[in-house]
């Protein structure tokens, strides 16, 4: 299973979002910190779902990183556009 796949697996478990996007952008970092050949190192996510209402953005970013656990040390970059 590719990382994206484990990164939406792991929100869409999470969270039962409405929208979730979760792009591999590495890349477009090639030559840069954390690049690895392959890719699988850098990502953006765009999620919405209803449990990051009234949460500080702090809050909602803290939500994403737990649920991704032990993934979040294996990837150099992650971009989160989260909302309720």
């Amino acid at each position: 299973m590719s990382m994206t796949d484990k990164i939406r697996d792991r929100l869409e478990t999470a969270f039962s979002p409405t929208e979730l996007e979760v792009v591999d952008d590495s890349e477009s970092h090639r030559g840069h910190a954390g690049y690895q050949e392959g890719g699988e190192s850098h990502f953006n996510v765009r999620i919405r779902a209803a449990e990051f209402a009234g949460r500080s953005r702090v809050a909602r970013h803290r939500a994403v990183h737990a649920a991704l656990g032990d993934i979040v040390p294996r990837i150099h970059a992650l971009a989160l556009d989260i909302d309720s």
